[in-house]
Parts: C-alpha cells; sequence; structure tokens
C-alpha cells in the first residue's frame, strides 16, 4: 500500500464532525515531517468515499482546493463549531483516533 492509499484509508476514519490537521494524520501515519505530503494526498483524492473536507491546516483553517466556502459550509453541516475569524475550533472538534 503506498502512501497516498495509507491516508486514504486513515481519513476514512474521520467520522463526522470531527476534523484532523496534516500533521496529526502525518505523525498517526508515522511520518511527522508529511504534513505536506498528506495536504497534497487530500487534493489529489478522486475518491467521494474520502472525507477530504475533514483535514484541516493545523491552525483550523481551511483550503480553497474546495473552492471559495465549501469546505467550512461542509463541516459547519455536520456540527464543526468555527472561532470568530473562521477556523474550525480544533479543540471541541479533534478526532482523536479512535
Amino acid at each position: 500500500m503506498n502512501f497516498y492509499q495509507r491516508v486514504y484509508e486513515l481519513a476514512r476514519r474521520i467520522p463526522a464532525g470531527k476534523c484532523a490537521s496534516y500533521g496529526q494524520l502525518a505523525l498517526m501515519l508515522g511520518n511527522p515531517r508529511a504534513s505536506r505530503a498528506v495536504g497534497y494526498a487530500m487534493r489529489a483524492c478522486k475518491d467521494p468515499a474520502v472525507p477530504c473536507h475533514r483535514v484541516l491546516r493545523g491552525d483550523g483553517s481551511t483550503a480553497e482546493a474546495f473552492g471559495p466556502g465549501v469546505q467550512r459550509a461542509l463541516l459547519e453541516a455536520e456540527g464543526v463549531p468555527f472561532t470568530a475569524d473562521g477556523r474550525a475550533a480544533l479543540e471541541l472538534c479533534r478526532w482523536d483516533g479512535t
């Protein structure tokens, strides 16, 4: 199984209403310095079964890869709380890996 496949397998485990950061997934995969590669994997993913929208930057900010406001709208529909400055409140919704 290649790195991207391992990223997708892990991302599929993130439940609705929870989020993880690129760095968190990299660490969970045993490659703590591979957060950028996790981001590339998320951007390249074409499988709708992989909830790529649940993977964020380390500060909780969203990516524009989905289009302006799309990732936030998807997360809000799942109940993910956001801070006043527009970042996901990771302290309230970070996935613990279980």
